[in-house]
């Protein structure tokens, strides 16, 4: 079967289950991934015979994904800040969100760094960390940091380990249930707390897609409904005694309750800003500690 052919069937096939532009996005990283023709090659050589090898590749992949199974998760990879993180279903898929709040992270150290008479390291800590993407991301941007990673999944802390090794990333790594404050009395001060925490109640698990809800990590991804903002009460406690005065915190929020947290964090003495993602949607919160 050529190329061509083959394309045309297994993007007919995801389109029972995807949009026209998703399943070409899909069926386009399916097929580097297996070829590894790139896309202009691909087309530049559309009566390559593939090889039964890879057919029975593609095949598999084209069965789990018709399971809903997202592509990154069946390829066990994804692209986050112009880096391949390996991922599996111990771990969120790193979303473009997430970049925005990398970004602003970066930005803003930068400058802490340009404005630091004594050029000491800035000091970061990353709550909830999954793949790594958060803390690998911003070693690359920011290089000479001192950047601890937390999660209470030893599962994801394999996978963020294993990112931190292929991408050259020395990061702290260390398993622990935040929630339970007698934990915190290892840590020291930090000058930035990052941290993009479950904060999806359980009652809209139902209308979240099923490559989400049936795949991703619900541990990562969802609180009580009695307790929205139990992960943000904990910052906000824990950047008490161990955020630096001046220090700033930077979390994704759910787009319907970024006040609720807002307010969370300036009852906390943290002067907040909330800001809104490329899609116009209030999903990321600066919190800035004030002096007394």
């Amino acid at each position: 079967m050529t190329t061509a052919q083959a394309y045309i069937d297994f993007k007919k096939e995801l389109q029972v289950l995807y949009s026209d532009r998703e399943a070409d996005n899909i069926t386009d990283w399916i097929f580097e991934n297996v070829t590894s023709f790139k896309k202009w090659e691909r087309r530049g050589n559309p009566h390559f015979e593939l090889a039964e090898v890879h057919v029975n590749q593609l095949e598999k992949y084209l069965k789990e994904l018709l399971q809903h199974k997202p592509v990154q998760y069946v390829l066990n990879e994804a692209w986050f800040y112009k880096m391949k993180f390996f991922v599996n279903e111990n771990v969120l898929i790193p979303r473009p969100e997430t970049e925005e709040l990398v970004e602003w992270v970066v930005m803003d150290a930068k400058s802490i760094r340009l404005n630091n008479a004594d050029k000491k390291n800035i000091r970061i800590i990353d709550i909830g960390t999954g793949s790594g993407c958060i803390p690998v991301s911003l070693m690359k941007e920011l290089p000479g940091a001192d950047v601890t990673a937390i999660d209470v999944s030893e599962k994801a802390l394999m996978v963020a380990k294993r990112n931190a090794d292929e991408l050259n990333s020395i990061i702290y790594f260390l398993q622990i249930d935040f929630l339970n404050e007698n934990e915190w009395d290892s840590f020291s001060q930090y000058d930035i707390i990052v941290s993009n925490p479950p904060y999806i109640p359980v009652k809209e698990k139902s209308i979240l897609s099923k490559n989400v809800s049936d795949f991703e990590p619900g541990m990562a991804l969802f609180v009580e409904d009695k307790a929205p903002f139990i992960f943000y009460e904990k910052i906000a406690a824990f950047s008490k005694i161990h955020l630096k005065e001046k220090g700033i915190i930077y979390v994704e929020v759910h787009e319907e309750y970024a006040e609720d947290v807002r307010c969370i964090f300036e009852k906390a003495n943290l002067h907040s800003i909330i800001k809104k993602d490329i899609y116009g949607k209030q999903r990321m919160i600066k919190a800035i500690k004030q002096s007394f």
